[in-house]
C-alpha cells in the first residue's frame, strides 16, 4: 500500500464517508487489490484520517462486501472466486435487464437524455484510452475516468428503472464487482464490444423497446461475463 495515495478532504461530506469513498475508489480501481490486507495504521496516514473514521469507513466496505475481516489477521481487501464471480453476473444478468426494460417502458425523457449523454462520455473516454500510448502514469488516468464513465452509464440505467430496490441491489452488485468490470472493459479487443453493445442498449431505450431493451442488457453483461470469467480462470 505504500506507493498508493488516498488523501481525504473534507468537502461537504462527514469525514468518515470522504474516507470510505476513498477507500472504496482504490479498490474499484485496483490500487488496493483483493486479498491485500489493509493495516490501520497506514490507511490513516494516507487519508490522513484518524482511526475511528478509518474503522467507521472500514465497518461501511465490510458490509458491501468489499472487505473481509478476519480475527487473526484484520480487514483486508476482498477476493472473489471464480464461481461466486458467475453468480453475481448472473443475478446482475437479470436485474440490469429489467433495469433496462423499464427505463424503456417508464424512463422519463430527461433520465433517457441523461443515459444518451453518459453513453457519449464512455465513448469518448473509450477513444481516448484506445489511443493513448504506452505511458503508464497517463493510462492510469485514462482508465480511472474510463471507469468513472462506464460507472456514469450504469448509474443512468438503474436510474431510469424508477424502482428503488433495483438501484440498491445493482448498486451492490457493481461494487461488489468492479474490480473485475475495470478487467474485463480493457482486456484487448474488449473496449470496442462494450461501447457498441451500450450503443445498442440505448437505442433499444430510445425506441421505447423495452423487449429490445432487456435483451440488450443480457447480451452486454453475458459478454462482460465471459471476459472477466476467463481472467479469473487464467489468475
Amino acid at each position: 500500500m505504500n506507493n498508493v495515495e488516498l488523501k481525504a478532504l473534507k468537502r461537504g461530506s462527514t469525514l468518515r464517508l470522504v474516507v470510505e469513498d476513498s477507500i472504496r475508489e482504490a479498490i474499484f480501481r485496483g490500487a488496493l487489490h483483493p486479498g491485500q490486507r489493509l493495516v490501520e495504521r497506514k490507511l490513516c496516514e494516507m487519508t490522513g484520517a484518524g482511526r475511528t473514521s478509518v474503522r467507521e469507513a472500514l465497518r461501511q466496505l465490510e458490509a458491501e462486501g468489499l472487505i473481509i475481516s478476519n480475527p487473526h489477521k484484520g480487514p483486508s481487501v476482498a477476493t472473489l472466486s471464480a464461481e461466486e464471480a458467475r453468480q453475481l453476473y448472473d443475478v446482475r444478468a437479470l436485474l440490469e435487464s429489467f433495469a433496462g426494460q423499464e427505463c424503456a417502458r417508464q424512463g422519463s425523457d430527461e433520465q433517457i437524455a441523461d443515459l444518451v449523454r453518459a453513453a457519449g462520455e464512455f465513448k469518448r473516454c473509450a477513444l481516448e484510452y484506445s489511443n493513448a500510448s504506452g505511458d503508464d502514469a497517463g493510462n492510469d488516468i485514462l482508465r480511472d475516468q474510463l471507469i468513472k464513465a462506464k460507472t456514469g452509464f450504469y448509474r443512468c440505467l438503474t436510474s431510469g428503472s424508477n424502482n428503488h430496490f433495483v438501484i440498491e441491489m445493482l448498486t451492490s452488485l457493481h461494487n461488489r464487482i468492479t474490480f473485475l468490470r475495470t478487467v474485463s472493459m480493457t482486456r484487448p479487443g474488449r473496449l470496442e464490444h462494450s461501447v457498441a453493445e451500450l450503443d445498442n442498449i440505448v437505442l433499444a431505450i430510445r425506441e421505447r423497446d423495452p423487449a429490445k431493451a432487456g435483451e440488450a442488457c443480457r447480451h452486454h453483461i453475458a459478454s462482460s461475463a465471459k471476459v472477466a470469467l476467463a481472467h479469473l480462470a487464467d489468475a
